[in-house]
């Protein structure tokens, strides 16, 4: 993949999901005049906050390491307090089928037909909600080749996890998900399928993102985890 100095370019763009219209923030690397093929794509999903300075940040690194990464923004254009309480709602009440999963899987699918995007090697990460969506996401959509949930929730039944794509995940010991990395990890090798799930002794919630339970050793633990899953599962694969 490429190095850290690579030089990125970065833009807003607007999308449709059924009845309405989605917003993202889109990074690649630089376009080389030695090389024509196609990069892995990358569905950055937020958590419950929105799509931050933090989670572009997180776009921005993968676009670093070659992909070229989708930012989405599920709460664009929408009064944010009532999408935030539909989202949450959602994922504990229709985990596979709620709007969120909808608007999720209309940003892979731009993603996917983006210019220079390899639609064969698509992936995806996400944070808290994110993470639960990423999840949702490896189950209900076969596009996806390898997700990486952050303290996520899993999709009930919990079964449907095993008809998901190879996941990488990580887990705060102190948070209500740890629970729910462990029951992903027993249903996943019941399964067979891939997986690299990780609870971090003494980690809190949002250990990976700036703010007061950030977990420097964990968080970068965890990024080479996924980093490295993604080489074996995306660009490898």
């Amino acid at each position: 993949m490429t190095s850290p100095a690579t030089e990125l370019t970065g833009e807003l763009i607007s999308f449709a999901s059924e009845d309405r219209t989605l917003e993202g923030y889109l990074v690649r690397p630089v376009a080389r005049p030695d090389r024509s093929d196609s990069a892995p794509g990358m569905l950055v999903i937020h958590e419950i906050f929105g799509l931050t300075d933090e989670i572009r940040a997180v776009a921005e690194r993968m676009a670093q390491a070659g992909y070229v990464a989708l930012a989405v923004d599920l709460f664009a254009n929408q009064n944010k307090a009532v999408c935030m309480a539909q989202m949450l709602g959602g994922v504990f009440a229709d985990s596979l089928g709620h709007q969120g999963i909808r608007d999720t899987r209309a940003a892979l699918g731009e993603l996917a037909a983006l210019s220079g995007v390899d639609a064969s090697r698509l992936g995806a990460i996400g944070f808290c909600l994110g993470g639960s969506l990423a999840i949702a996401l490896a189950c209900t959509d076969q596009r996806v080749r390898a997700v990486a949930p952050y303290y996520g929730f899993n999709p009930r039944p919990l079964e449907a996890v095993r008809r998901a794509c190879p996941v990488v995940g990580s887990y705060p010991e102190k948070d209500i998900t740890a629970g729910q990395g462990r029951a992903l990890a027993a249903e996943l090798e019941a399964a067979g399928v891939a997986n690299d799930i990780k609870v971090y002794p003494g980690a809190r919630h949002s250990f990976a993102t700036p703010g007061p339970s950030f977990d420097g050793v964990a968080s970068i633990d965890a990024w080479n985890r996924v980093m490295g899953f993604f080489d074996e599962h995306l660009v490898g694969g």
